[in-house]
């Protein structure tokens, strides 16, 4: 029997979810689902159900941010229980992920929105920033000096937390590089289709992930392509809260 907590046992499990993630097809049927009720069914008979389980067709706003963030932060600590110790502090970190564009308002002044301010969650995290613990707080506690600069403080304390360098594989670098460029795409201005950059995105990221047999990189690579989901998927929950009204895309 292959043990947690070991590149072999990470690759299986990573791999039984990357087969089961949602095709082409599945997604068309979602985005093509008017009402938000009929919507959630038609989501959760596909693998997208798992990020939908607390949504309820009644539900606000304010709740799918809750709910699906915590998914994100179960899915998060589910993969770094499945790879090896050493690879476990880089991957939860990752769970900040979702959170940055939030941090970044507040940092600026910005006010909390009220699905963070009813998340223990979030709670619990205020509480160290304001008592001055956790390396979560320290991080915090920079951005608010230096909001602009939010994106690069997480990497920095993300490879700080990754192993000695002869630990880590090229893919890994490769994947950094492959989101930077993403990323520096997103913020052109004459890129007005951002889900075309999104689409490459997933292409280049599946063709990865199929390249990192047993290589620490897989999980990384799982997690960018959940990341991918996760904002699909509350896009289209959204509109519909939000805007019930708004046409469907064709």
């Amino acid at each position: 029997m292959i043990e947690a907590g070991s590149l072999e046992y990470a690759h299986a499990r990573l791999c039984a979810r990357f087969g089961d993630r949602p095709d082409a097809l599945a997604w068309r049927r979602v985005e093509m689902t008017r009402e938000l009720d009929a919507m959630l069914d038609v989501a959760r008979a596909t693998p997208l159900g798992a990020w939908i389980v607390r949504i309820a067709p009644d539900t606000d706003v304010h709740a799918v941010e809750r709910e699906m963030r915590a998914h994100w932060n179960e899915r998060v600590a589910a993969i770094a229980a499945w790879m090896p110790s050493k690879w476990r502090a880089s991957i939860e970190w990752c769970g900040l992920v979702m959170d940055l564009p939030v941090l970044q308002h507040v940092a600026r002044g910005g006010t909390a929105p009220r699905a963070w301010r009813d998340d223990p969650l979030h709670g619990a995290l205020a509480n160290d920033v304001a008592r001055g613990k956790t390396e979560r707080a320290v991080f915090l506690a920079a951005t608010r000096a230096n909001p602009d600069r939010i994106a690069s403080l997480w990497r920095a304390e993300w490879t700080r937390r990754l192993p000695p360098h002869r630990g880590r594989s090229s893919l890994l670098a490769e994947t950094v590089r492959l989101i930077a460029e993403h990323l520096t795409a997103f913020r052109e201005p004459r890129h007005v289709d951002g889900w075309a950059l999104r689409r490459a995105l997933h292409a280049r990221l599946s063709q990865l992930f199929r390249r990192a047999t047993l290589d620490p990189a897989e999980a990384f690579i799982f997690l960018a392509l959940s990341a991918l989901d996760f904002e699909r998927l509350r896009g289209e929950i959204l509109r519909r809260v939000a805007f019930p009204r708004l046409p469907l895309a064709p």
